[in-house]
Parts: C-alpha cells; structure tokens; sequence
C-alpha cells in the first residue's frame, strides 16, 4: 500500500472530525493493462492508472455517498467532497433502520495474493504468451482474437469512529484466447487466470486449442434435436452458473426480498446433490481473496453446502442491519467460492472425449448471456457456445450448432450429478467494466450432469 495513502485518510479523517461529520473514506487505486487481439493482430494496447474516493456521511439513519476520480495530491479537492458528502446526507431520506459503521480494531496492511512480477509484466512477455498459445494453429481461414488483461488493485479504507485502517493489494491475469473461422464462423476458445507470475502457462492452452480445432476442422456439423441429454460443463459454464448463486442463491438480503430459490426452511436441509459442496475459502490466493471484509470482521472458510446439505445464507452488515440479522463477514467485493473436488480421474478433454460412454453426451464448456428468468426457481437460460462437441455413443464426435439450456440450478447441481473431476482450476469470472475487482472461483474441472433439456438448437453456426 502507498504510503501517501494512508497519510491521506489520516488528513481526511481528521478534518471530518473536526468538522463535525461522521464519514467513511474508501480508496480504490488500479493500475490496468489489456492488449486485445483481433484477426491475428494487436488491436489495442492500452493502460491506465485511476484512483477513486468514495465518501459516504452519515446523519442518524441517514446516509449519502460522493464519489470522484481524483489524486492523491488533489487533498482539497477531497475535503471539498468531504463537505459535499455532508450537504448530501442532510437531504437523503431516512434509512428504515441503523446502518452500522465498522470500529476497526487494528490496521491491517495485507498484500500476500500480491506479486510485482505478474503486476507489472510487459508488452514482449504478454505477446511472446500469445505466440507461444497459438504458435502454428493459425492460417488463412483460422484467425486469432483474445485479451490479456493485467493488473494491481488496491483497495483501502478508514472512517471516523476509529484511528485504524484496512488496506489490500492484488495482482491479477485474465487471459482468453479465441480462434474463429473466418467463413464458417465457429470458435474455440480457452482462458487462463493467474495470480502470480508463476501461474502462467501457455502450453496448456496450446494442447486445448490445437485439440478442438482438430475437431472443428475434421468432424461433421450438425443440428442437435430437441430432448435430454447428459450434459458435461467445462470450468467455464460451471463458474458462472455457480456465481449466479451469489444473487439468487444464498444471499441473505436477496432472499429476504423474495429474490433467492433458498429460503430459511431449507438451512440444514439437502438441497442439492451429495457430490456438490461450496465453500467460499479466504485462504485460497488463486481467489485474490481479502483475509477481512470492509467491516474489519476475520474471514474464515465458510461452508454454503456440504454434500448438497444448504448450510448458511452470507449475510453483509447492511442487510443485517435492516433484517435483524447476524453478518457472516461478507462486506467483501467478492467471495472466494471453491467447489469441492469430486473423485472421477477426468481431467482433460482428450480423456472425458475418449471415456466410453452409453448414451451421447454433450460437452458445454461456456454458456453465453446467461439470464435468470425465475430466481425464486433458480430458473436460468443461456446457450452454448466456443468449443461444444457431442460426443456420441458410438465414439465419434460430431461438433453441434449452438444450444439453449433453461433449466433450474436445483436440477443442475440436484440429484442428476453423476460424477466431478477430482481435479479442479480457477476459473476467472473478472468483469472488464467499471473499477478492477479481480474475481475467480475455484471449480472442478468438468461436472456430469444426467438428463437436462436441450430447448431450442440452431440450425447453423
């Protein structure tokens, strides 16, 4: 953390007090990169350092927020939205209950999921990363597309009601790799997260993109029919079906409004199936995990289910306050989800492809525009989509045209789990839009799923 950061809580902090006002100051520092690749060229290659301030005060159960892009040389400018933070509050509507401001009890100045190496790689080693990826895979009709997104994140914070801060610094890497045919329109995709320099490792994406374009390039196309099939996520589809949770699954506040397929009848109860257990897991780096939430509460392992048995909604301090609730340490930008391992030795594409299998299965490692449409159902809808392939009973292949799946996350992850990998990787789930959160679970590498309708297939790529 800089220095010069803390300094200026400090100042900000005081010049609150002896104004009167009772404020929260919360620093988000980043510096980003992204090279974006586009029809086997560099198509941009850009950086960029921001600092944001957001002030919340607040008055009884009044509170407001005023956020700015700012420096930290720009200190009057920040006690000026210090003053207009105040002015704010006066107007704000009444809370229907206390909100909660954190007394820390010590400063914690952590930086352990932080590697300077993966932070400030350069241009040469990101592109030699690529070249390495897709060294004699691309041609003519075979075009490469991609991202590499790299970083540091630091967050920080300090309020009025206590000398102490809390400070928290990352490194993160999101790499995706696209190879699209530019007449037949198809792609294949592989990904990589990273959060120390050590993490990286073209060759993996290599063996992955060469063996699906030898599919895409060799095996029939075909529209798959309507009905159920046996279904096997790849660590994509996975991560984000999992994630979804995070909304309508166990959220305390979001099952309060009506918004969750899990309610308080269900605590203790088996929910999903025996293979399925859920932790979110401070202790794993590869999460860029934060070993405290924003109210200074420790963060330890915290089971969500246990062999399918649902065992504790996340609670953050504000919805606590306005549902009598007691919060669970989730004041966090993100969770550090990991789903437990499961005990097939399947691991890799080429093995789960050439694993003998008495009905066709199809493979969906990505769901594309995943959507709820009933969260109290846990219903969600999204299609396939870079890399399927259905693999037919008779061993042979045959790469399908994109599907849709609408289906609940009680099916999906319920009773018709017949087996996961014993192996599992992170999945990085970062969105690129608004400030850095660097975000990835933990998921194994492919999960069976027994009978799922297929709902609407196309005709073509």
């Amino acid at each position: 953390m800089n220095e010069k950061m803390l300094t200026t809580l400090q100042e900000l902090r005081k010049f609150a007090l002896n104004k009167g006002i009772t404020a929260e100051f919360f620093f988000h520092e980043e510096d980003s990169a992204l090279m974006r690749f586009a029809n086997s060229a560099i198509s941009l290659n850009t950086n960029e350092h921001l600092l944001r301030l957001e002030i919340t005060a607040y008055e009884d159960q009044k509170r407001a927020s005023f956020s700015m892009i700012t420096n930290l040389d720009a200190v009057e400018d920040m006690k000026q939205g210090v003053l207009q933070a105040a002015e704010i509050v006066k107007h704000a509507q009444p809370l229907s209950y206390q909100p909660t401001i954190p007394v820390y009890q010590e400063t914690i100045i952590e930086d352990f999921a932080f590697d300077p190496d993966l932070a400030g790689i350069s241009n040469s080693e990101k592109l030699d990363y690529f070249n390495q990826a897709v060294d004699g895979l691309e041609s003519d009709q075979i075009k490469l597309g991609g991202i590499y997104s790299s970083g540091k994140n630091v967050i920080a914070m300090m309020n009025t009601q206590s000398e102490h801060a809390q400070a928290f610094t990352t490194s993160d890497a999101q790499i995706t790799m696209v190879l699209s045919h530019k007449t037949l329109k198809w792609e294949v995709i592989d990904e990589q997260s990273a959060q120390k320099k050590a993490d990286l490792d073209p060759a993996p994406l290599h063996r992955q993109l060469s063996y699906l374009l030898g599919h895409y390039q060799n095996d029939p196309a075909e529209q798959v029919p309507l009905g159920e099939y046996d279904i096997v996520f790849g660590p994509a589809a996975t991560a984000e079906l999992v994630n979804t949770m995070n909304w309508i699954g166990f959220n305390g506040g979001m099952m309060k409004r009506g918004y969750s397929f899990l309610t308080e009848e269900h605590l203790g109860q088996q929910v999903l199936g025996e293979t399925f257990t859920l932790v979110d897991d401070p202790s794993r780096r590869e999460t860029f995990p934060f070993s405290r939430d924003m109210m200074g509460v420790r963060r330890e392992p915290f089971t969500l289910f246990d062999k399918g048995v649902f065992r504790a909604f996340t609670w953050n301090q504000d919805d606590a306050d306005e549902y009598g609730a007691q919060p669970t340490g989730h004041d966090v930008m993100h969770k550090s989800l990991v789903v437990g391992a499961g005990d097939e030795p399947i691991n890799t594409l080429e093995e789960l492809v050439n694993a003998p299998r008495e009905k066709d299965v199809l493979y969906i490692p990505f769901i594309h525009y995943m959507n709820f449409v009933n969260p109290s159902k846990g219903l969600i809808t999204g299609s396939s989509r870079f890399g399927a392939l259905l693999l037919k009973q008779d061993g042979s292949v045959v790469v399908p045209y994109n599907v849709r799946l609408t289906q609940s996350l009680l099916d999906i992850f319920g009773e018709k789990v017949a087996w996961m990998s014993d192996g599992q990787v992170a999945y990085n789930t970062s969105s690129s839009y608004g400030a850095r959160n660097p975000t990835a679970l933990v998921v194994p590498n492919f999960v069976y799923v027994k009978d799922l309708a297929i709902s609407h297939a196309n005709s073509s790529y």
